[in-house]
């Protein structure tokens, strides 16, 4: 007969963690396990998305499955029990074991947290945890739909074609309703946004193929996860409601607390980029340059750069509670990247101490990882300044808002041939439009302004990428 106190001793439990700097809850996307799965530590038991970014979630003891506390779509706060396992599987009476009380979906009892193994800490993030070698359980799904992958590619501006990711683009609600019809979400067609598979889709791909009528397509409402899965819109429907939360929460509470706190003021410039445009084409032919990816970003990031360290004041933060302007030393460039879930802004860490094929390595590598969706919230954290490139999109310009902390964004608009008055005759030239905002608490008209005339000038005549560096 096993005791309460056995049982107790037999099952630990895992509780979320707090992945991110003071994130608060995290939506679990996927499961990698199931009850009765055998697991070791440092597995992946299960992907969640933060308010930054999807991660996943490695497990820091070994031992059984015993009951997964939420299911796949639920929102479940930092502190609370995920999972628990039983750590000595076998030991005892299976029939007369006593079920270890499972606290409410909604509002799980605290747990004691249990202690890492000595000399191990547990990597929560997937910061270089190695590969378990117990099997894992495979993604269901082909490729990631075109219009997915071409919004990172697109944003971060040509950075080559991009490679589809594995994973079908699909909510967890959907990605149910296609389990529960036996439909492989590989072979649908989405007609969502951003390249998502809606339940219209799915139900779509159920349907025997008469002739087809396919309805508009409709952003889809996702249900919250507490709530059962709303039914499809009905056709012709006025509105469609859509729950905030996740990237989309926290780019919405970003952008309310930079424009509101930050006075923001914006500038513009139009130049002739043809020279810019002609030593990025002479760059892909250099063999210093050799397996790394060369674009207008690379060279535009580099004249903002060269820029900075000629105008060092503009690299600086506000800190309100000890009212004082923090000039920053370093520079961690952040690239503002549309991905299928959202805004994010990942920043290469001293951009300012980069070579110009280093810095095209780390634009890469940058690109790569918000396309398989595997930016970590480190990667977005400490930024300084930021480049948007809005040009892909063929708009002229915007009035970019500040990323949150930092002093400026630069936004760059499209690349177009346009008559343009060169050495006393109009000829046609490749010419862009730049804005740059700042926090005029920071920066003053004129040091913005020298800031934007200096990265101009660059564009225009590169070579004082030399003189000036």
């Amino acid at each position: 007969m096993t005791t309460m106190t056995e049982a107790s001793a037999r099952f630990r439990e895992f509780k979320m963690p707090d992945v991110g700097e003071g994130l608060t809850e995290a939506e679990i996307l996927k499961w990698y396990v199931q009850p009765g799965d055998t697991v070791t530590d440092g597995q992946v038991v299960c992907e969640v998305e933060t308010a930054k970014a999807a991660v996943e979630l490695p497990i820091p003891f070994d031992g059984v499955v015993h009951e997964l506390r939420f299911a796949e779509g639920t929102t479940v706060d930092v502190g609370q029990v995920i999972i628990a396992v039983d750590v000595a599987p076998g030991s005892g009476d299976a029939a007369a074991e006593p079920e270890v009380p499972a606290p409410a979906a909604a509002e799980p009892e605290p747990a004691a947290e249990p202690e890492a193994p000595k000399g191990r800490q547990p990597v929560l993030v997937g910061y270089g945890v190695a590969e378990s070698s117990t099997k894992r359980r495979a993604r269901k799904g082909g490729e990631r739909p075109a219009a997915a992958a071409a919004a990172v590619q697109g944003e971060l501006n040509g950075h080559g074609a991009v490679v589809p990711e594995t994973r079908p683009l699909a909510k967890p609600p959907v990605r149910k309703l296609a389990k529960d019809l036996g439909i492989d979400l590989a072979r649908v067609v989405p007609t969502g946004a951003g390249g998502i598979i809606t339940r219209e889709d799915v139900h779509a791909a159920a349907a025997p193929v008469p002739a087809q009528a396919t309805a508009p397509a409709v952003p889809v409402a996702v249900p919250e996860p507490e709530a059962a899965a709303a039914p499809a819109p009905v056709a012709g429907a006025r509105e469609t409601r859509i729950p905030v939360k996740g990237v989309r929460k926290a780019i919405a509470q970003a952008m309310v607390g930079s424009a509101f706190t930050a006075p923001h003021v914006t500038e513009f410039v139009t130049v002739d980029v043809t020279r810019t445009m002609k030593l990025v084409a002479e760059l892909k032919e250099d063999k210093d340059m050799a397996g790394v990816r060369v674009n207008p970003l690379l060279i535009i990031a580099k004249a903002l750069l060269v820029a900075i360290k000629r105008n060092p004041e503009v690299n600086a933060a506000w800190d309100e509670a000890n009212q004082e302007i923090v000039q920053k030393h370093y520079v961690n460039l952040g690239i503002a990247a549309a991905t299928p879930r959202g805004l994010i802004v990942p920043n290469i860490k001293d951009a300012h101490d980069k070579t110009l094929p280093q810095l095209a390595a780390a634009l890469g590598e940058l690109v790569t990882t918000a396309r398989d969706g595997r930016t970590s919230p480190a990667a977005m954290a400490g930024g300084t300044v930021t480049i948007t490139n809005v040009g892909v999109f063929g708009v002229d310009t915007g009035t970019p808002i500040l990323n949150p902390g930092e002093s400026a964004i630069l936004a760059v608009g499209a690349i177009k041939l346009q008559p343009w008055v060169h050495k006393g005759k109009v000829k046609p030239r490749q010419v862009t439009t730049l804005a740059l905002s700042f926090d005029h608490r920071l920066v003053d008209g004129e040091l913005g302004s020298k800031v934007l005339a200096d990265v101009a000038a660059i564009l225009e005549q590169p070579k004082r990428l030399i003189t000036w560096a």
